[in-house]
């Protein structure tokens, strides 16, 4: 009978991760944290981009953000045609034609959308006893919105319909009621087409529910009537408000004199939308505005069917701050990545020094690179496969709204795929020929191969060339990998050039070293130089993770310093005490009750005059220009501008010329000095000239130029000595506090509305938080904070990991020499001093490649739209440039030599612990 053939005892990978169990969770682990941090990078980057994207529609304004079409009724239709096209059923009718015209993906949001017929001509109020401040009717635009009962609450009388005979019916607001002197059944009377009055009952008042909205918001007159002003010798104030008419009465508008016009507000709704919509979502509103999309819209609403929105600028300057954001986001991701990818190399690299005897003693008795390769193969691929699945599982859940699957599948398989083959494909290089023994690999005695000289003008190259590439044009293409992976390839060159120099320095110190007293110093150092030179992974690991910590604390720090100065500039000092009209002065003793609040430090008053019209010293005629004027106190306003930075001047330059006061009213031949912005300082030229003020009349010398002042973030301004002017009468005080934090904000507030009730105190602080309102900045700053934690948490493994390679072949040193005499004490100083030369090479060279690496980035690196978002134009012209940060240069240092000398002082306690005999006895580790 045939015998059958013996099964094996146990599968190669079942038996190979039961004698290893220990190691196999270990490497699972680490792919399972690299994989889930893989996953969750792209997913996080998806969530705060699309959140963007709706924080950016809806904290605009909804006149910007409506989609607005309009006609005008066609002239040459008779009064029965016209009529019947402003009809609501009309109306409606082609707002249902107009939806579905619109391009995907665009969306409308009917509970906000609105459509009717209102007047583009303003029409003045015929009655004698509307408001007519200064002798000028109101003007009234009249409005006949749809739905007007679901957006508002019927306060009096009840809303308007179709009235008696055709006669026109209105509601207005609250508001407009009140300024107007409207109630319940008064007559309003506007010019009519044919010459005579027609009349506008009112028959109700209702209050607006959430006027923020985009039924009320796209035109504020709706619900808010203006007091508007106009003139240019003399200015007249009158009344401007809406009167909400029944659509049931929007035929009637053709009578007036308003030249009406159809309107269809659409509101966007963008929901549905996430961030990789924003192309095709700028695309659909240029058709729409320029394109087939405004062809097929024409054929509904005619030849004169016009479309407006804000909403493409609004997508425009979002697409813009994501650009600046991920080409910023991306320098991380690949420091992060780049560490991360190290340490998985350097892990493989561990398993397989552990495995070499048994690697090599297969090889020795036959065994093929083939087979060897197969089986680790499936050793790691039962180990990572799994931990990478569950990696990406767990970081499915982390994001939320517009987090794509397949960017962080491929981010997970990229991480299964390099921890799966880089153990099998490094031990088949070592492998290639079989032997027990391979020749000593010291950093001292190895020479570099062409194959690696060639790698490493390579990526010399490169780092060149995306160093260059990046000073040159900056970050503005988000999708330039190679811009965006300068810190690492600085990081790799760098570790390149200290694993090559790093021999001559312990030959140098090797000779005096033989003199010392003592064997440890000379024992320490000639260990260090017989250490593998397979230790340029580590130090690529610890190099790169210092050089990217570096470029994210000087990033943090950049955005720090650039909000902390636009908020400065902003108030112009830590507070400022201003009316809520900033032209009108300040109440008396308002000033003293500042200057005696606790932690105020000092207090700078200052007068400022908008609108000052300024002359030409070529003598054209052209009072197109305009500054302000600002008066100050020049001893306390120059320390001010000495803190803040902003056009520090000595305050000798505003000297008082001692003719101010009223005394000096009709002199006009004063000559004073001022310092003058750079477009002033130009128009005004270098020879004195009159200015005519409400501060005064007199003549301007410009003595000094400085482009900013901290009174006010304009780029135009005229500073002049507030004790020469003829009308003194300050208008701001720059409160600037005694300490950092010793100012109470809100007490100082509290303190100056009871001393006036119209008073308003802004505080830099709380400008500055108002710098950081978009998802995107947030989280942006919570995936570098991340990244960096992740990248220090990489770094400490890859030194650990260095450690951990060599121990056994240091604990076998310590045994024997424990055996010729060696102290416990002894020993931990050898092992103290051994690993202090590599961990003072990474921590010296990684702070000065990090401080290079800024040095040379910072350039091509603009942090602006990081740190300021939606900040006004004077504050993003600031800029916000990469800050070297001490702390995050020298801190990671720091802790490098620290953790190494912790981890071999342990090292050294542990084996203190084990008998030298059983350690002998284990065998002969080379």
């Amino acid at each position: 009978m045939p015998r059958k053939p013996a099964r094996a005892v146990a599968p190669w990978v079942r038996t190979r991760l039961r004698t290893a169990p220990g190691a196999a969770l270990a490497y699972g682990l680490l792919v399972l944290v690299t994989a889930f941090l893989a996953a969750a990078l792209p997913r996080a980057v998806d969530t705060y981009e699309t959140e963007g994207l709706w924080h950016a529609v809806d904290s605009a304004e909804p006149r910007r953000t409506a989609l607005s079409l309009t006609t005008r009724v066609e002239a040459h239709l008779g009064p029965a045609a016209q009529a019947a096209q402003l009809t609501p059923q009309r109306l409606r009718a082609t707002r249902d034609r107009l939806v579905p015209l619109l391009p995907p993906p665009l969306r409308t949001d009917p509970a906000n959308s609105a459509y009717g017929v209102h007047t583009t001509k303003r029409t003045p109020g015929l009655d004698p006893w509307l408001p007519q401040p200064d002798g000028l009717p109101p003007e009234l635009v009249l409005d006949a919105p749809s739905d007007l009962a679901a957006h508002s609450t019927l306060t009096a009388g009840r809303l308007p319909g179709a009235g008696p005979g055709g006669a026109m019916e209105a509601a207005v607001t609250a508001r407009t009621a009140e300024a107007l002197r409207l109630k319940v059944g008064s007559v309003v009377h506007v010019p009519g087409t044919d010459g005579t009055p027609e009349p506008i009952t009112v028959t109700g008042i209702v209050e607006p529910r959430e006027t923020a909205n985009g039924y009320w918001g796209v035109d504020p007159l709706l619900h808010t009537p203006l007091f508007s002003a106009k003139g240019t010798s003399e200015i007249k104030w009158y009344w401007t408000a809406s009167l909400l008419v029944a659509p049931e009465s929007a035929p009637g508008l053709l009578t007036t004199l308003g030249e009406p016009e159809q309107y269809w507000r659409f509101a966007p709704d963008v929901g549905h939308l996430t961030a990789q919509d924003s192309d095709r979502l700028a695309a659909a509103l240029d058709s729409a505005d320029s394109g087939p999309g405004r062809v097929k819209l024409r054929q509904v609403l005619g030849d004169n069917g016009g479309f407006t929105t804000g909403l493409d600028e609004i997508v425009t300057d979002y697409a813009g701050m994501r650009d600046a954001i991920a080409a910023v986001v991306a320098v991380a991701a690949f420091g992060i990545g780049a560490v991360a990818a190290v340490v998985i190399v350097m892990t493989a690299g561990l398993f397989t020094a552990r495995r070499h005897a048994e690697l090599a003693l297969l090889r020795s008795r036959g065994a093929s690179l083939t087979g060897i390769g197969g089986r680790l193969l499936g050793e790691t691929g039962a180990v990572a496969v799994p931990a990478a699945v569950l990696g990406l599982l767990l970081a499915l859940p982390v994001a939320g709204a517009g987090a794509r699957f397949w960017p962080a599948c491929a981010a997970a398989a990229a991480v299964a795929l390099l921890a799966w083959l880089v153990l099998p494909l490094r031990a088949v290089v070592l492998h290639r020929r079989p032997r027990l023994h391979g020749g000593r690999e010291d950093v001292v005695s190895a020479r570099p191969s062409t194959g690696r000289t060639v790698a490493e003008l390579t990526f010399l190259v490169l780092a060149v060339g995306a160093v260059t590439a990046l000073r040159r044009r900056g970050t503005a293409d988000s999708g330039d990998h190679l811009v965006s992976a300068a810190p690492v390839l600085v990081g790799l060159i760098a570790a390149f050039v200290l694993v090559r120099l790093y021999p001559l320095p312990l030959r140098w110190a090797a000779r005096p070293a033989r003199r010392m007293r003592g064997a440890v110093g000379p024992l320490a150092l000639a260990r260090a130089g017989r250490s593998s030179s397979t230790g340029a992974l580590p130090l690529l690991a610890l190099l790169v993770a210092l050089t990217t910590a570096a470029f994210g604390g000087s990033v943090l720090t950049g955005i720090s310093e650039a909000r902390d100065r636009a908020a400065l500039l902003a108030t112009g000092a830590d507070a400022r005490v201003h009316q809520e009209l900033e032209m009108t002065p300040l109440p008396a003793g308002v000033a003293e009750t500042v200057r005696r609040f606790p932690g105020v430090g000092e207090v700078a008053p200052v007068q400022i005059e908008f609108g000052l019209e300024l002359p030409d010293h070529q003598g054209t005629v052209d009072n197109g220009m305009g500054a302000p004027l600002i008066g100050v106190e020049p001893a306390s306003y120059a320390r001010l501008a000495a803190r803040t930075g902003f056009g520090p001047f000595p305050a000798g330059l505003l000297g008082s010329t001692g003719t101010g006061g009223p005394a000096h009213t009709g002199d006009n031949t004063r000559v004073l000095p001022v310092i003058a912005s750079p477009r002033v300082a130009e128009r005004l030229g270098r020879a004195p000239i009159e200015i005519t003020a409400a501060a005064g009349r007199f003549h301007v010398k410009v003595v000094a130029v400085r482009a900013a002042t901290p009174a006010l973030p304009d780029k135009d301004f005229l500073l002049v000595n507030g004790a020469d002017l003829t009308n003194r009468a300050p208008t701001a005080l720059l409160v600037s506090e005694r300490a950092p934090g010793a100012l109470d904000g809100p007490a100082l507030r509290a303190a100056v509305t009871a001393k006036a009730g119209g008073l308003r105190v802004a505080l830099s602080k709380e400008q500055r938080a108002g710098y950081v309102d978009s998802p995107m900045q947030t989280g942006a700053e919570r995936i570098y904070l991340t990244a960096l934690g992740a990248g220090a948490g990489y770094a400490v493994l890859a030194l650990m990991l260095s450690l951990l390679q060599a121990a056994p072949e240091r604990t076998t040193l310590l045994a024997r020499l424990r055996t010729m005499g060696l102290t416990r004490r002894q020993a931990r100083r050898l092992l103290g001093l051994e690993a202090l030369p590599q961990a003072l090479l990474a921590a010296v060279g990684g702070a000065l490649v990090g401080w290079a690496t800024i040095l040379l980035l910072s350039p091509g690196v603009d942090l602006a739209r990081l740190a300021l978002g939606g900040a006004p134009d004077e504050a993003m012209e600031l800029g916000a440039a990469l800050r070297a940060d001490v702390w995050s240069l020298g801190l990671p240092a720091v802790a490098v030599v620290l953790l190494a000398s912790g981890a071999a002082l342990v090292q050294a306690w542990w084996a203190s612990r084990r008998g030298s005999i059983r350690e002998l006895r284990a065998g002969d580790a080379r």
